[in-house]
């Protein structure tokens, strides 16, 4: 086996240690990715701690006079502003609400859904020396879910059906309006059955409150300006 030459070894040296120095310059911060912003300047990949709580809502975010549900999910307030309420007057129309034993000691109709924010209404009145006999029933309610005229029909239904148990008789005629009075809206009038006097249902509707009355023995005519006059001491 034959040995290096001494120019040999010495060749194999000086490219050795160029090898080694190219090796070591490729690792240093000059040969890294320019475009690269540096380690420190990256943004966080997760939200900090603060961020995290401000974007969670707090218990005061809801404004102080927003109404707040009970348990039921149904309101407790008065009716709203700038609606009519309806009130058991003792003088309607110049009748006296009855009283004693021959005054309503029940629900004879059924009124529909009632809520927290309504007001029922159902009374006996006496028309002028009236002592015994039939006397003019009135059911009204106010502040109705649902549209006031659907209310009026339903209590209509009811009211026909008493009266058909309490002394009237006939099939009814259909409803027909008359003047509703300084309140507005609609008042209409049917009778039990068609005849010069009969018995009178009359029914008002407006944008909150429903109304109906039996009037027995009565004509279309007379019962509904009397409805109208009640309606203006029940209805405020």
């Amino acid at each position: 086996m034959q040995s290096a030459r001494p120019g040999t070894t010495a060749r194999l040296a000086v490219v050795g240690a160029v090898a080694a120095a190219l090796a070591l310059t490729a690792c240093g911060p000059e040969n890294s990715d320019p475009a690269a912003p540096p380690a420190a300047t990256q943004p966080a990949a997760q939200p900090t701690a603060t961020a995290t709580a401000t974007a969670q809502p707090t218990g005061t975010a809801q404004p102080s006079g927003a109404a707040q549900p009970t348990a039921t999910g149904k309101p407790t307030s008065a009716a709203p502003a700038g609606k009519r309420q309806v009130t058991e007057a003792k003088t309607a129309g110049g009748l006296a609400r009855t009283t004693g034993q021959d005054a309503v000691s029940d629900v004879p109709v059924d009124p529909g859904e009632m809520r927290d924010t309504m007001h029922l209404v159902v009374a006996n009145y006496d028309r002028p020396g009236q002592t015994s006999g039939r006397r003019i029933l009135l059911v009204a309610v106010d502040n109705v879910p649902e549209d006031p005229a659907k209310r009026r029909e339903h209590l209509w239904r009811g009211l026909i059906d008493y009266a058909l148990q309490h002394g009237s008789t006939g099939t009814p005629t259909t409803a027909k309006p008359y003047a509703a009075g300084p309140l507005g809206g609609s008042l209409e009038c049917l009778q039990l059955p068609e005849a010069p006097t009969t018995d009178v249902v009359c029914g008002w509707s407006d944008a909150s409150t429903a109304g109906v009355a039996l009037f027995p023995k009565s004509t279309p005519a007379e019962a509904a300006a009397l409805f109208a006059a009640m309606r203006a001491d029940v209805e405020k």
